[in-house]
């Protein structure tokens, strides 16, 4: 283009010459279907008009020749303006129905769309900012407005316009549709470039949960506590849940938790105590949430201590040490000295008396692995006259050789090539006697012993040995060997 003035070669679009300063006056091109209907109109005029005076020359006779210079005259003259008058008023009317197209939605847009398949996206984003201006409750002018500047890689622009249509004072003019696409848009757009901690704001700042739900996976909400904090009368199983994929990290003593605490992969088992757990979440995409804080307060009453049903003391033939169970524990229960903790040994029923004295201690622990007291009892069990427990193996190991279940007194036997060994372990009343209870191992050779399924009883005065046994009602009973 060049400018009227100067003459100087300007840039398409510029309205003040850069060479002179002078104003370019632009008028507006007529559309051709415009500019076709105004001509046709006019033509039509200029036909008519020119039928209605050969009408009228038809019509005068020779009579009145003489009068037609001024009576033709006065009849031509308000004909001439009335075509004056139709000629202005469709001027007018068409300049009018020009005006108004031009400024049309349709028309901007694809006057847009026009320049944009050319490349020249500067001139669209033009008039879609021109159409916006009239019509700004069309989404369509910002789609198409971000598709432009995003095609220039103009992010800032593009996620600009996008904005309009999420923002909460103007969402209300555009459909639900329109909002998602823009959602979906931004998303994109900031995916893209990797931001996806500003993908987390803006889905926290959405109300709507169906467009939140649709871009789930890059959202880090706070995790959920299956249990609301405060006072408890049980061990409670605490589950943290996250929104999506990704990693709960959490700390139960009330420090702040960060990445390198605990990972939160099974429930938490809370028992008697106060625990201030703290937790966030870390999703697939780096994105970590606020960190959420409950404390919680683990009331457990402690089990009743075991009951013993004998008393402490000295005793002198062979005694069973029962307990009498508790609803809800389990006993267990040691003879080193040392306290009875679940990991010691369990009771499941009654404990033939060791001889010698012996300190038992006895503890109930609950379900919710909550300890009682410690029942104490010290025992001493003295046989009067019994044979000692050295002489009591010996004479089995003598009586084995003599049945042949063993080759000699070492232990060997024609069924095995290892050995077999023997142990003394209680007292026991069978019947109406009292025997020593001898347990049977067999050594492969690697010096590990590993116990069999055979008890062996020497009556404690006589010597007599006997292998233990059960009659029909399920009691115990001596089996001569």
């Amino acid at each position: 283009m060049k400018c009227p003035h100067c003459g100087h070669e300007m840039p398409d679009g510029y309205l003040i010459c850069d060479k002179c300063g002078e104003e370019i006056q632009i008028v507006p091109d007529f559309e051709p279907e415009i500019e076709n209907s105004i001509s046709e109109t006019l033509s039509t005029l200029v036909s008519q008009q020119e039928d209605d005076i050969v009408e009228d020359m038809e019509e005068d006779t020779e009579e009145e020749d003489e009068m037609i210079g001024r009576a033709g005259i006065r009849t031509r003259k308000p004909q001439v303006i009335f075509a004056f008058v139709i000629l202005l008023l469709v001027a007018f009317v068409s300049y009018a129905l020009y005006a108004y197209h031009i400024h049309t939605v349709d028309y901007q847009i694809n006057k847009a769309v026009a320049y944009a398949e050319k490349g020249a996206y500067s001139e669209a984003i033009a008039c879609l900012e021109a159409a916006y201006a009239d019509y700004p409750e069309e989404a369509r002018i910002l789609f198409l407005e971000a598709d432009y500047y995003y095609l220039q890689q103009m992010d800032n622009y593009a996620l600009s316009a996008l904005m309009k249509i999420i923002d909460a004072d103007t969402t209300p003019r555009y459909s639900e549709e329109d909002v998602e696409e823009a959602y979906g848009k931004i998303v994109t757009i900031y995916a893209n470039q990797k931001e996806y901690g500003l993908i987390n704001e803006l889905l926290r700042a959405c109300d709507n949960e169906r467009i939140v739900s649709m871009f789930q996976g890059y959202l880090a909400m706070e995790p959920e506590f299956s249990y609301v904090e405060g006072s408890y009368a049980e061990v409670i199983p605490l589950k943290l849940s996250s929104n999506t994929a990704g990693t709960i990290y959490y700390t139960t003593d009330g420090t702040k938790p960060d990445r390198n605490s605990q990972i939160y992969t099974s429930p938490l088992f809370l028992e008697t105590g106060e625990y201030t757990v703290s937790a966030f979440f870390v999703n697939d995409y780096g994105i970590e949430s606020d960190i959420v804080t409950k404390t919680y307060v683990i009331n457990l009453a402690a089990p009743n201590a075991p009951v013993v049903e004998l008393y402490s003391g000295e005793y002198t033939e062979a005694t069973m040490i029962a307990v009498e169970p508790t609803e809800g524990c389990k006993t267990f229960y040691t003879t080193d000295e040392s306290e009875p903790t679940a990991d010691s040994v369990p009771y499941t029923g009654p404990i033939p008396m060791p001889l010698g004295k012996t300190l038992f201690k006895f503890v109930n622990i609950s379900s919710e692995g909550i300890a009682s007291e410690v029942t104490t009892r010290t025992f001493t069990l003295r046989l009067r006259g019994a044979i000692p427990t050295e002489t009591a193996v010996a004479n089995l190991v003598n009586r084995l050789v003599e049945i042949g279940y063993l080759t000699d007194t070492a232990g060997r036997n024609p069924r095995q090539s290892g050995v077999l060994s023997y142990q003394f372990s209680s007292v026991l009343r069978v019947g109406e006697e009292d025997y020593y209870t001898i347990n049977e191992y067999y050594d492969d050779g690697t010096g590990l012993l590993s116990r069999t399924d055979r008890v062996y009883l020497v009556q404690v005065y006589n010597g007599t040995a006997a292998q233990l046994g059960y009659d029909e009602d399920g009691e115990f009973k001596a089996v001569v060997i």
